[in-house]
Formats: structure tokens, C-alpha cells, sequence
């Protein structure tokens, strides 16, 4: 390639970081109108979405030196929005927690920046926000591909559209057949209840949430009222095979847990099954209670349902 024709690209390519920075804000000296930095913001958004985690996973996960990520952790400390906490697997080690004081914080910008997204989108009509969407999905699966690193979480979420409650009833259909040995009439149940989610749907108190990776779906979960007030259901958790070792499934239920707060909500509830070893993993490692349990024979085959609850 002739020198002077990679120079223009390398030129368009800082424009672009120029413009795209200018637009999203991140110039300014607080971000979202705060006293946090990018860098301070994005620790807060790491411990506030995938929880408690040791220093040195932070420091991977988002190239920071060492040193620079200690002096924030130690203001952040300070300010009492961060603690340590003993690893529940290795006493001797610390991991980072975000406290109820940090996450009362961090909430508010979260959803700041969530509107200021959609205020950008907003200007859009559908065909070219998916424009936009693919247009950055290609350059994140680029950089992806040539630096040859796999990122830890290769997926984006997105809220559901039509079509996704039909993919949602089939695939649910299929893995538990597949995989538990179920039979069709739960894909029935989880059909009734996307229908029942869709024609009741209120936007200000419920979402569903769709993963996707490389622009295909690979998971699903809802948040539902419950018909008690303050009290929310976490419905419809779906994980694919190709999608499981990233911690997509966790990262769900903690979409699902910061909606449900910013909403209002201060009581999750779910109904699971004891054949759901996995889901079930992860609800007790996000502080789900078991609060009730009913044998059954239910979709072919003798089972335990179960009811979880945790308080938001």
C-alpha cells in the first residue's frame, strides 16, 4: 500500500476517536456530569455489574497498571464506596466489593448514561440504529480478530424486538429436550408465558433483555412484575451452548438486579426446578433464598419446583 494512502486512513481513523469521543462526552473533566473519570467510572461499572473480584482480575480485564488501579481503589476506600471482603474460596486472599454507599452512587450515573445513549439513538430511526449497531459490532469483531484475543465477554445485550419471544419459546424448547430430556409441553409453558409478558408489557416496570454475539442471539432473561407490589420476577434465564464459559448467564441476572432496583423494586422472586443445576448455581451465588419447594411430575419427568427470592 503506498505510504501517503495508509497515512490518510491512520489520520481517519484518530478523526473518527476524535469525533466519536466529542459525541459520547468523555472529554468533559467528570463524566456524566460527575466527579469520576473514565477510568474511575468503568472500575465502578466492573464491580457494580460482575461483583466482588480481586484487583489483579481488574487489572487484566481492563489493562490498567497496578499502581494506578491501587491509588483509585484506595480513594474510592476512602470515600467509602469500595471495600475488601475475604475470598468465599481462599481465605487469605481480598476481592473488591462495591458497598451498598458505592452502589447508591454509581446507580444514578448508570442510568444517566444509559439516557444519554438513548437520547443518541433516539435521533435514529430503526433502520439506522441497526446500521450503527452492526457498523460497531464489525469493528469491535476486526479489532477482536487481529489482535488476536478473545474478549471475556465476546457479547452485547440488547432489549428484545419482534421475533425474539418466538426464538425465546423455541430455543427453551429445544435445550431442555435436549439436554434434561423434557417434552414439548414446556416450551408451552415458556410460550404462554412470553405471550402473557408480551401483552401485558409496561416498559416503565419490566424489560427483557437478548444477547448476542457475532449478531446472533445466544440468551435471554426477563424481569416481570409479579402482581405484589415492590416484588419483581426474574423469568426466562437462557444461555447457549456457544455462549456458556464468558459468564453471560451472571451478567444477566445482574442486568436484571440493576433494572429492578432502578425501577423500584425491592424483592426478587423466581420459580426453578431442581434439574436446573446451573441456573440454580448461579442464583445462589447472587444471594437467592430457597423459600418453597413442591415435588412434581411436570414435562415428563418427576422433579422438585422451586421458589427463590432475594431482597434487592
Amino acid at each position: 500500500m503506498p505510504v501517503p494512502v495508509f497515512h490518510d486512513r491512520v489520520a481517519a481513523v484518530r478523526s473518527f476517536n476524535r469525533f466519536f469521543t466529542r459525541q459520547i462526552g468523555v472529554l468533559r473533566e467528570g463524566l456524566l456530569h460527575s466527579e469520576f473519570t473514565l477510568t474511575e467510572m468503568r472500575v465502578l461499572y466492573e464491580l457494580a455489574h460482575h461483583g466482588d473480584q480481586p484487583s489483579s482480575t481488574l487489572c487484566r480485564d481492563l489493562g490498567l497498571d497496578r499502581g494506578y488501579l491501587s491509588r483509585i481503589i484506595a480513594k474510592f476506600e476512602s470515600a467509602g464506596l469500595v471495600s475488601k471482603v475475604p475470598s468465599p474460596t481462599d481465605g487469605r486472599a481480598k476481592l473488591l466489593h462495591l458497598t451498598e454507599h458505592g452502589r447508591a452512587i454509581y446507580e444514578p450515573l448508570d442510568r444517566r448514561s444509559r439516557e444519554e445513549v438513548g437520547d443518541l439513538l433516539s435521533r435514529f430511526g430503526e433502520s439506522d440504529q441497526l446500521r450503527m449497531l452492526d457498523a460497531m459490532r464489525t469493528i469491535r469483531d476486526l479489532l477482536d480478530a487481529e489482535s488476536g484475543m478473545k474478549y471475556a465477554q465476546p457479547f452485547v445485550l440488547r432489549a428484545h424486538r419482534p421475533g425474539d419471544m418466538a426464538w425465546i419459546t423455541r430455543r427453551h424448547g429445544d435445550i431442555y429436550e435436549a439436554n434434561q430430556g423434557w417434552d414439548r409441553s414446556f416450551e408451552t409453558l415458556v410460550g404462554q408465558i412470553c405471550a402473557d409478558f408480551e401483552r401485558d408489557f409496561d416498559p416503565a416496570l419490566e424489560h427483557c433483555w437478548i444477547a448476542e454475539m457475532h449478531g446472533q442471539p445466544v440468551g435471554s432473561i426477563a424481569l416481570a412484575r409479579s402482581g405484589e407490589e415492590g416484588v419483581a420476577k426474574l423469568r426466562l434465564l437462557l444461555v447457549e451452548e456457544q455462549a456458556r464459559g464468558y459468564g453471560l448467564g451472571s451478567r444477566l441476572v445482574d442486568e436484571c438486579h440493576r433494572y429492578a432496583r432502578a425501577a423500584g423494586y425491592h424483592k426478587m422472586r423466581l420459580w426453578t426446578t431442581d434439574q436446573q443445576q446451573e441456573a440454580r448455581h448461579i442464583y445462589q451465588n447472587k444471594g437467592y433464598v430457597l423459600t418453597a419447594e413442591e415435588p412434581v411430575h411436570a414435562f415428563g419427568k418427576d422433579m422438585v419446583n422451586e421458589t427463590w427470592e432475594l431482597e434487592l
